[in-house]
């Protein structure tokens, strides 16, 4: 099972080590204990959202970045985990449409989708 606090973390633990700092330094400057970012990094604790604006504030990261590359793995994971699915009886599947719908011209779709990249434009599209 794919945990979101797990992958949120990993996202912030790689945020931060990018930029070369400590856990003290951005737990400093979150206002948060080190031990709770620490386990907040390692996906133990599930943060507020509240603390992860502080977290985002002292990494110099916009929240939605950081939600926005959650969401991207969230999306690979699930689609590696999609042979599970089969498994599921059919009456319990969600419906997936098998292109973009009638009456949305493909440039709007992919301005829907600007900025995202390539792999996720590629799983929306099949």
């Amino acid at each position: 099972m794919i945990l979101l606090r797990q992958l949120l973390g990993d996202v912030l633990r790689r945020l931060r080590m990018r930029q070369n700092r400590t856990l003290r330094e951005v737990s400093t400057l979150a206002r948060v204990s080190l031990g709770y970012l620490s386990e907040v990094e390692r996906g133990q604790k599930e943060a507020s959202s509240e603390l992860l604006a502080s977290i985002c504030g002292a990494l110099g990261v916009p929240l939605s970045q950081v939600l926005r590359e959650v969401s991207d793995q969230f999306a690979l994971a699930e689609l590696q985990a999609a042979p599970v699915l089969a498994d599921v009886p059919e009456r319990e599947r969600l419906p997936i449409p098998e292109s973009v719908p009638a009456g949305i011209p493909d440039t709007e779709f992919d301005e829907d989708f600007r900025g995202y990249s390539p792999e996720v434009k590629d799983m929306v599209a099949a």
